[in-house]
């Protein structure tokens, strides 16, 4: 794969909504571009460290043993519908003692995200050696940071919208509904290619 298709794969991955997008987008609707800046790096730390496990020792296993990606999955789907009954059950007046998003939930949801699968198995060079990894894995950070700051304005300004609205439950509970309906396409693509 040229750096050029690289580079625009790895854009167009990022840009989609998911599960770790929608936290993202969610907590700066809650509270704001300067206060979510933060899960940005917990995003980064579960991204890197997803692929290089993922990498290392997942892929491997997954390829042999095909019941564990199946077990993988079904944790996955369990862990973000528990995140989106929390955000459901969230209240915007809640905001003021604390945001709904917290870094842990961003590094466990990014390290759990199926995009972290198509970065290390399909986007980055199979057969290249860590060494020869980095610079793609640079690449990537820089584009990890831009598309979750990009998410997380987003999320603000819808954020403003809704309170101006007098509906600032709306921010919470359409991230929920997005976590369930992100999960939803996750297994319905996962049937469609089996």
């Amino acid at each position: 794969m040229s750096f050029l298709t690289f580079f625009a794969a790895t854009c167009f991955l990022l840009a989609l909504p998911g599960p770790t997008n929608t936290l993202l987008a969610t907590s700066g609707a809650g509270t704001g571009i300067l206060r979510s800046l933060h899960l940005l790096a917990a995003e980064l730390c579960g991204y890197l460290l997803a692929i290089a496990l993922l990498r290392l020792a997942l892929g491997p296993i997954v390829s042999d043993i095909p019941i564990a990606a199946l077990v993988l999955r079904v944790a996955v789907t369990i862990y973000i519908l528990c995140l989106a009954v929390m955000l459901w059950r969230f209240r915007s007046r809640q905001l003021r003692g604390g945001a709904p998003v917290m870094f842990g939930h961003v590094l466990l949801t990014t390290l759990l995200n199926p995009k972290a699968m198509v970065f290390a198995f399909l986007l980055l060079p199979l057969q290249a050696g860590l060494f020869e990894l980095l610079p793609w894995l640079a690449v990537i950070a820089l584009q990890i940071v831009a598309a979750g700051a990009a998410w997380v304005t987003l999320g603000a300004t819808l954020g403003r919208g809704a309170r101006r609205l007098g509906h600032p439950d709306l921010v919470t509970r359409t991230g929920a509904v997005t976590l369930v309906a992100v999960t939803g396409l996750i297994w319905i693509q996962s049937l469609w290619s089996a």
